[in-house]
């Protein structure tokens, strides 16, 4: 029987032929070059990929990475000044806070605090929304707008204003702290 090494993010594992591919290819004799804990060359490479659906719009909620609990949740893209000022007006409507997440492509710090918001962003949800701005993909008349010098920068917005912020020049762990105490001090005011 055929064997498949089959690809999830950043997890390699072996299966059998069986599985659903999207395309096979074989490997060169050089196999051992990147896959060396393999005794034998496995016949082809399946690469799985999620499907399209499983990529949420900007318009529907967040869906829940794991299914059986909430362990972490995508940060919603903001792609442009226009989309921005509809996701401030929509949380004044229903009188809810947001974070957003000011965040380079390049920004390695950016890239390694992504994981550790995504657990924050499940455990506040749905009391509080997180979004991502991608300060490549935007405008620098809306980066200017928000105060965005450094990144990442982390900005708590409530009534179309910025309320608070945090710049992670830390390690992930203390930035994360100083969300979490952000987030607090909102909550606290608000039950005040």
């Amino acid at each position: 029987m055929a064997q498949h090494i089959v690809g999830y993010g950043s997890h390699l594992q072996l299966q059998p032929h069986t599985s659903p591919t999207f395309f096979s290819t074989t490997l060169s004799p050089s196999y051992s070059t990147f896959f060396p804990s393999l005794s034998s060359p496995p016949s082809s490479i399946s690469i799985l990929r999620s499907s399209p659906s499983s990529i949420p719009l900007n318009h529907e909620e967040p869906r829940l990475q794991n299914h059986d609990h909430l362990s972490f949740l995508n940060l919603q893209p903001i792609c442009s000044e226009d989309h921005f000022d509809r996701v401030l007006a929509e949380a004044q409507l229903q009188q809810h806070a947001l974070l957003v997440v000011w965040v380079a492509n390049w920004c390695r710090k950016c890239i390694y605090l992504k994981p550790k918001l995504e657990k924050l962003a499940a455990d506040y949800y749905p009391r509080l929304q997180f979004y991502s701005v991608d300060v490549n993909a935007v405008s620098h008349k809306l980066i200017a707008r928000a105060g965005v010098t450094k990144m990442p920068t982390i900005q708590l917005w409530k009534d179309s204003k910025k309320q608070a912020e945090v710049i992670g020049g830390n390690k992930a762990y203390l930035v994360i702290n100083e969300v979490q105490e952000m987030i607090q001090n909102e909550f606290t005011m608000n039950n005040c």
